[in-house]
Formats: structure tokens, C-alpha cells, sequence
């Protein structure tokens, strides 16, 4: 029977170790006169989680290596996917598959708060921009 319960223990610990809870809705932006800020939520190997607020824009560009899905949190833009433009509000998943050129405009008076889950881990190295910075 102690056998079982500490197998029992080792195993509710080690899943609980690999499992973690954040509070996305309640993040709060750390740098408010940034134009971009990006707070890195969890990464590993295989993927990485950002929260990204954008004042304005970003510019177009794709990336070498990975897919990136956007969920919107917070504001409205217009998203350019490849030669395609989309209106963009909170709710809305938007699937970047790796190699598409893409950007955003902000259209909402408040920044736009998304959701980056980029695979695998995304080290900032294969982004290209297509347009002047």
C-alpha cells in the first residue's frame, strides 16, 4: 500500500510539473510607451507563447522556420496575409503558416492585446522583413 501511494505521489507531481496556469486576460503591459511589447508566457523546444500588444502596426514579414497562430484578445486591425487582407477583432484565430508574408494594422483606438503561439521555439532569427523598418 506505500508503495502504491508514493507512485501515486511521484506521478501527481511530476504532471503537475509540466502543467502551468496563466492568467492571459489579466496580464498586464509592462511597457506602455513601447510601440511593440512582447512578454514571453512559456517556451520550450517545440514551441514558445507570447502576449503581444501593438499600438500601430507591425511591418510585413515571414518567417524561415515556424507557423505562428494569432488569437486576438484585445482591439481590431486589418491583418495582411500574403496578397490577402482581413478585419481582425478580439475572438478571431488567425493561422500564419510558416513562409507567408504577413503584417498588421492597428484600427482600434486602444493597442490590439494577441495571443502568439509560434512552433517550434521561435529564437527571433528567421524573421525577414519585407518592408522598411
Amino acid at each position: 500500500m506505500k508503495f502504491t501511494i508514493a507512485l501515486l505521489l511521484i506521478c501527481l507531481s511530476a504532471f503537475a510539473m509540466g502543467q502551468h496556469v496563466f492568467d492571459i486576460e489579466n496580464r498586464l503591459r509592462l511597457k506602455p510607451n513601447e510601440a511593440i511589447e512582447v512578454q514571453t508566457i512559456t517556451q520550450d523546444s517545440l514551441a514558445c507563447t507570447f502576449i503581444i500588444w501593438i499600438d500601430s502596426q507591425v511591418k510585413g514579414h515571414f518567417h524561415q522556420a515556424h507557423t505562428e497562430h494569432v488569437y486576438v484578445l484585445e482591439g481590431e486591425g486589418i491583418m495582411t496575409l500574403g496578397k490577402d487582407q482581413k478585419q481582425i477583432k478580439s475572438g478571431d484565430l488567425i493561422f500564419i503558416p510558416k513562409g507567408m508574408v504577413h503584417a498588421v494594422e492597428v484600427t482600434s483606438e486602444e493597442s490590439m492585446k494577441v495571443l502568439s503561439i509560434q512552433s517550434p521555439l521561435f529564437l527571433g532569427k528567421d524573421r525577414v522583413f519585407t518592408q522598411a523598418k
